[in-house]
């Protein structure tokens, strides 16, 4: 068995070894930042509360690296490095509510490192790496405010929530299924009406982006409704898109399951319902796939392979 010290130097060497990699590797071989972080740039020289295709997160993100380091392309590959590194160090925290063993969190940690979303795909700062640390702050505090139902964890869940829809919209996924978990936990009453605070500081941060979004006729509603090809739909739409994008969840996380495999000899497989962990686990990453799917098989709209990345953070605490 692994000393805990040495899981812990085990997975500060991983991060810094992906941190470090994914910013040199891109800085060496690409000759142009991508496309995505060339659009936030120019946002960010105009800065507003909202862009014609995005909330302004992203943007204000890239312009502040600008201004500390100018014109040098491997401070936007470090800065998605920082934004991804820093998303599985509050995952590695989160986790430790969970399991009783350090193994099991690093081992849940190192999974997500076969699933494209956390290392091809992440040199490319865009809003779906930009909504990655908030995406998972607001499962930490949402969690550690049904756990402890303190006035700091929900004020702080509802910051990192309204930081979160102004990186994307689909967003809202996740705040959907919270809602869900939060109606059954008042239901069986373990907590009470304190976690509604949250909803002071959430409705402070996006007020100016609403207010914005109305003076600009919901110009980034229409641009994602476009993306998905609203409008253009016939009966077959509703089947194939929906299966089109499960398909494409399957192919994503073969890796992941094949790592997984390799782990299954190493553990009992024990399933418990009536376990308020196990019960927050699957609201957070099945019920948010499941209502993309569902959207998918009712507007019959094609569901974008990248608008994906943040949805599958928790599936190695899940998992293990």
């Amino acid at each position: 068995m692994i000393a805990k010290k040495n899981i812990i130097k085990i997975f500060y060497s991983f991060l810094f070894l992906h941190l470090f990699l994914w910013t040199l590797i891109p800085s060496v071989t690409n000759i142009n930042l991508p496309l995505d972080t060339i659009e936030a740039l120019a946002w960010g020289s105009n800065l507003d509360w909202g862009f014609n295709k995005h909330p302004p997160l992203s943007a204000i993100s890239v312009e502040l690296i600008y201004r500390i380091f100018g014109n040098n392309d491997w401070a936007y590959y470090f800065l998605s490095q920082l934004y991804v590194c820093f998303t599985f160090l509050i995952i590695w925290y989160f986790s430790q509510d969970f399991f009783k063993k350090r193994i099991y969190s690093l081992i849940s940690i190192l999974l997500l490192s076969g699933i494209y979303f956390y290392n091809y795909t992440t040199p490319e700062f865009n809003v779906y790496v930009c909504e990655l640390p908030f995406w998972a702050l607001t499962v930490f505090y949402c969690w550690k405010g049904f756990k402890n139902n303190k006035y700091t964890d929900w004020l702080l869940f509802g910051i990192f929530a309204a930081c979160g829809i102004l990186s994307h919209y689909l967003f809202v996924y996740l705040l959907l299924s919270l809602d869900l978990v939060f109606l059954y936990m008042i239901y069986k009453k373990k907590i009470n009406f304190k976690c509604f605070i949250s909803l002071i500081p959430f409705i402070l941060i996006i007020s100016p982006h609403l207010i914005w979004l109305v003076e600009n006729e919901y110009i980034t509603v229409t641009y994602g409704l476009h993306r998905t090809g609203t409008g253009e739909q016939n009966f077959l739409d509703h089947i194939i898109h929906p299966l089109i994008f499960l398909g494409k969840q399957i192919g994503i996380l073969i890796p992941f399951f094949l790592m997984l495999l390799f782990l299954l000899s190493k553990f009992k497989t024990k399933f418990n319902f009536n376990d308020n962990k196990l019960l927050f686990l699957l609201a957070i990453n099945i019920i948010p796939l499941t209502l993309v799917f569902l959207t998918s098989m009712f507007m019959g709209v094609k569901i974008r392979t990248m608008w994906m990345t943040p949805f599958y953070l928790f599936f190695g605490v899940l998992v293990i």
